[in-house]
């Protein structure tokens, strides 16, 4: 079975997934006040109807073996890791077809928003040290009834996650 090594995410080597912001550790221009600093604007998402905050909790497998993805073609996804850090395994948009040849592996620090861009593989992410993770999973209302194809993957197109 292929394996995939886990790496930090930095913007250059997720930009073709989507884009992140570390929410825990705001950084550049802020409005302040005498008791705040509003950073605005630090990510955005567009949304043609109501956006839903849905909590996810995850166990942590004893392998990390990937045998299905996920991917929504109307909407970006944004998950915010709440109480661990988390694994999130990422492949490019591909009509359909999983392409898990050319899967990452990201460690994204607790906090950090991320957003997956429109029809990029993916699936639950993963604990990276607790036994379970819980994630804020924004997408549009009910998406997961209408735009959500989930992929079990042939065997030749499963992968184990590594350190």
């Amino acid at each position: 079975m292929r394996q995939v090594k886990i790496e930090k995410i930095t913007r250059d080597a997720f930009a073709p997934f989507g884009e992140f912001y570390e929410m825990g550790n705001p950084d550049g221009h802020a409005l302040c006040g005498a008791i705040h600093k509003f950073y605005p604007d630090r990510m955005t998402t567009a949304c043609s109807g109501r956006l839903a905050f849905s909590p996810l909790v995850v166990k942590k497998p004893e392998a990390m073996v990937i045998t299905q993805q996920e991917y929504h073609v109307t909407a970006e996804e944004l998950i915010l890791p709440l109480d661990d850090d988390m694994i999130l395994h990422v492949a490019p948009a591909s009509a359909g077809t999983p392409v898990t040849d050319y899967a990452k592996v990201f460690f994204v620090p607790k906090n950090t928003l991320v957003k997956l861009k429109t029809a990029i593989w993916h699936l639950a992410p993963l604990p990276a040290n607790n036994d379970t993770l819980t994630t804020m999973i924004i997408l549009p209302e009910c998406i997961y009834c209408n735009d959500c194809t989930v992929v079990d993957l042939p065997e030749d197109q499963q992968f184990e996650i590594v350190k």
